[in-house]
């Protein structure tokens, strides 16, 4: 697929997914939900992709929804665009088995400040700034909004940026445990390359472990917990990562990961 609302590159290990429509500010459109989920099923499907970095063009990382595409024009059924381009895409980026890291390079509103808090790490420009814009138009916080907010920045909180629709800074963000880091400007995108590829020659198998794991227990009893930490353990213990981790500490050198 040619695209283009967003650029995609793929090296040593590593899928860049950049939204890529700076004049409105990386807001969605159907075409741009039909190439970004392309460009995930790339990175689904190639085990030599074992770490995916998300940020956006220009001055804003992405504004939600683009209100002026006629597939969310009032009277039409925006439950239908959430169950079949918001939802799914949320779903993979919470259970990509590879580590993603969000680098938030400028507004991050509505939809958008929910697609960055479903990535694994997120950094931030110091200058970038979330909004639940929903409540503004009259509509609840959704792509995951209900869901994950209230898990990383608590209830009162959650509840507050929903209603109020008031800028989250990203100093405030950090502060608040939601994100990783904030970051000045300038350093943003070197800082989320480091972490790119130290992800990209990592173990991938345990790097998938620790998602699922720590998903899982958002929902688990403290029983059922300890038994997915048994079983996940039994399976890790018998890959190529483990080995050679081992191996590199009684050696004393860095490790070589395959991701096997």
């Amino acid at each position: 697929m040619a695209y283009q609302t967003i650029l995609f590159q793929v090296a040593s290990g590593a899928a860049r997914l950049t939204f890529n429509r700076p004049d409105r500010l990386n807001s969605f459109n159907v075409e741009m939900h039909t190439e970004v989920a392309d460009a995930l099923t790339q990175v689904e499907r190639d085990d030599a992709v074992r770490a995916l970095l998300i940020t956006g063009s220009g001055r804003g990382f992405c504004a939600g929804q683009d209100l002026s595409d006629s597939a969310v024009a009032p009277g039409v059924d925006l439950g239908e665009s959430l169950e079949s381009r918001y939802n799914p895409l949320i779903k993979r980026l919470i259970h990509l088995p590879k580590p993603v890291v969000c680098a938030v390079n400028g507004v991050a509103a509505g939809a958008g400040a929910n697609i960055a808090f479903a990535a694994d790490i997120v950094l931030a420009a110091k200058s970038a700034f979330f909004i639940q814009s929903f409540s503004s138009i009259g509509l609840v916080p959704d792509s995951g909004g209900t869901w994950i907010l209230p898990r990383l920045a608590g209830h009162a909180r959650a509840l507050a940026l929903a209603l109020t629709g008031d800028r989250l800074t990203a100093d405030k963000a950090e502060e608040w445990g939601m994100i990783w880091r904030a970051i000045d400007d300038a350093q943003l995108m070197n800082e989320a390359d480091k972490l790119l590829y130290r992800f990209a020659g990592g173990p991938t198998k345990g790097y998938a472990a620790i998602k699922l794991a720590m998903r899982q227990g958002w929902a688990a009893s403290l029983d059922q917990q300890l038994d997915l930490e048994r079983d996940l353990q039994r399976e890790l213990g018998a890959s190529q990562d483990y080995k050679e981790g081992v191996a590199a500490f009684g050696e004393k050198r860095t490790p070589r990961f395959s991701g096997r």
